[in-house]
């Protein structure tokens, strides 16, 4: 997150104005506009789930009471007495008999039922001692006795049975959706079983009750008995067939989401009555949404819109800020070249107006102040030097000070005395001693005190050895040039290692290319070592001006400018190193006594 974070301070003005006002602006605008579009089809499929179960409940105790009705039905044969005695017979003396009865029966039942005011009722029928009697207001074809499930003789002890169409062969012209209602005739005075009654009934009564319903536009209604077989549908074709996904649905009324990967309904059942029919309604949830849908991709457009109008605002309104400021970091930049000869035209009185005229009065007054103090450069250089050698890392201080106070907390008392001792004894040559130039011993008691602090906090993850070739207390060397280098190597060693190593050997050499000998300082780790990029970019730092990229490589650099200034260039630090193998750097300087320091100091430099 921190890295990100660099990352876009480091964008430009514009891109940073665009991005934030997309996170801050469209990105809520659009969030918030997706969760009120939720909540509000939430809501709509909430009431609407809440509503048309109690409309189903309405029409499902409509269609039971009208089936109700049509129960009462049978019992109309029992006002004509003339029909019950024709039924009582069991033979006849001639067929003429036979016949009369047959047109008594069908004309009481033409007109007792087909033209008695029920235009629902398709037939009648009724089988009583291998005799059918039958009529019918449209032609029909398949009735007889053994296309019924139930016989004449079939005992339904007073109760009524309905037929679905596929249980029968029996079928009317147009094949009109029906119900069979079934129930027997039986002879009250002597309680002897007549025969059985047919009445074929039109299903208009429910298609007119679910017509009438207040649901939702392009919905599916069915009224299906409890095994799940389909008496009426809104689409035809299903009547009569079976469903299957009856066993899914609960077993309380109400209402309930189905999903598949084609598509998403609501779903609302109805149970009531005798008959425990089933009145359900289906309907796609995009339809409920419909009008929702609508508003919501007119808001769309009108979000769209409306955000690439404040976008090209936006965009504008960022140029105009970030145009005067681009133009001053392109003359900053010729600034840090040292092309001091640039203006900034003031265009405006706001504040990237008095950041021009600040810019234009800084780069006069430079001009003014390197004509004026020009001279006094070396001598600002060297202070700058001398304040770079006495700086102790400030993270090192901390780190160093937690430690002590860990201990202390610990009573690990040896611990605690040891760091304050090191430390203390760290200060005093950093600070109280103003030399430059110090004996070896004293520069390696310095680095030694450095990384058995380092030993003492990271314990066994620090190893180091040091090698003395020379009379350390004889010959000298430049302060802080040892500390930089291993400070640097345990960074990096920490940083990707478990443990880290650090071997420094102080040796003389005699070349023959050099009239004078030296004193080398090799400091090697076994460290991740550097990329061969990184070690190209180091070594052309190392051969350029190493004083003007202080702040890049700080350690090594700054010792070897220093370095360079004190001896000449053909002194300094070298640097080899191989991927996972570790680094070496090695320094190397005049051999330097008491006799023979100044005259191996370059640029005629003063020794305190």
């Amino acid at each position: 997150m921190i890295f990100k974070w660099k990352k876009f301070k480091n964008y430009r003005l514009m891109t940073k104005l665009i991005i934030t006002y997309t996170l801050f602006t469209v990105i809520p605008m659009s969030l918030l506009g997706y969760i009120a579009y939720n909540q509000y089809t939430k809501s709509i499929e909430e009431q609407v789930g809440e509503y048309i179960p109690k409309v189903l409940d309405q029409a499902n105790e409509r269609i039971n009471d009208q089936v109700g009705e049509l129960r009462q039905l049978p019992d109309l044969l029992y006002n004509s007495t003339q029909v019950i005695e024709v039924l009582r017979k069991d033979s006849y003396q001639n067929k003429s008999s036979l016949l009369h009865d047959k047109f008594l029966i069908n004309s009481y039942l033409m007109n007792t039922y087909i033209n008695g005011g029920n235009s629902d009722i398709l037939g009648v029928f009724i089988l009583s001692k291998n005799r059918l009697f039958e009529s019918s207001k449209i032609p029909y074809t398949g009735f007889e006795q053994k296309a019924i499930p139930f016989g004449q003789e079939m005992d339904l002890q007073g109760k009524q049975e309905i037929i679905f169409p596929s249980q029968t062969t029996l079928r009317f012209k147009n094949n009109p959706p029906y119900i069979l209602l079934m129930k027997q005739i039986t002879d009250t005075e002597n309680r002897m079983n007549l025969g059985t009654i047919f009445i074929a009934v039109e299903l208009t009564f429910i298609k007119n009750i679910v017509e009438n319903l207040e649901t939702v536009n392009k919905a599916d209604i069915w009224l299906m008995d409890e095994s799940g077989k389909i008496i009426y549908h809104t689409d035809p074709a299903k009547i009569g067939r079976v469903n299957a996904d009856l066993i899914k649905y609960p077993n309380i009324n109400g209402s309930f989401k189905t999903n598949t990967l084609k598509e998403n309904k609501l779903i609302s059942i109805s149970r009531s009555g005798p008959n425990q029919w089933i009145l359900a309604d289906s309907v796609l949830l995009k339809n409920l949404t419909g009008k929702t849908d609508m508003v919501r991709y007119g808001t769309i457009i009108v979000f769209i819109v409306v955000v690439l109008l404040s976008i090209v605002f936006s965009l504008f309104l960022a140029w105009n800020v970030s145009r005067p400021i681009h133009r001053l970091s392109r003359l900053m930049k010729k600034v840090e070249k040292g092309n001091f000869d640039v203006d900034l035209p003031i265009e405006s009185t706001d504040e990237v107006g008095v950041l021009a005229k600040s810019f234009n009065s800084m780069v006069l007054e430079i001009k003014d102040l390197i004509k004026q103090n020009y001279h006094i450069k070396l001598q600002q250089k060297e202070a700058e030097l001398y304040a770079l050698q006495s700086q102790i890392n400030p993270h090192f201080m901390y780190n160093t000070l937690e430690t002590i106070g860990m201990a202390v907390e610990e009573d690990e008392e040896e611990v605690v005395v040891e760091m304050v001792s090191l430390l203390g004894r760290m200060l005093r040559y950093s600070i109280s001693n103003k030399e430059k130039i110090v004996t070896i011993s004293q520069e390696v008691q310095h680095m030694k005190d450095y990384l058995t602090i380092q030993k003492i906090r990271f314990e066994d993850r620090i190893d180091f050895f040091v090698q003395e070739g020379i009379d350390t207390e004889k010959y000298y060397t430049p302060k802080f040039i040892l500390q930089p280098i291993v400070e640097n190597a345990l960074k990096h060693g920490l940083d990707n290692l478990e443990s880290v190593k650090i071997e420094v050997l102080i040796s003389k050499n005699s070349s023959s290319l050099k009239s004078k000998e030296e004193a080398i300082f090799t400091i090697s780790d076994n460290g991740p070592g550097i990329p061969e990029s990184i070690l190209l970019e180091l070594n052309r730092y190392l051969e350029s001006d190493p004083m003007g990229k202080r702040d890049s490589k700080f350690g090594l650099i700054n010792v070897h400018g220093r370095l360079i200034m004190m001896f000449g260039a053909q002194y300094g630090l070298t640097i080899t190193s191989e991927i996972n193998k570790g680094t070496v750097v090695t320094i190397s300087i005049p051999l330097l006594t008491k006799e023979n320091m100044r005259e191996n100091m370059d640029g005629g430099g003063e020794i305190e």
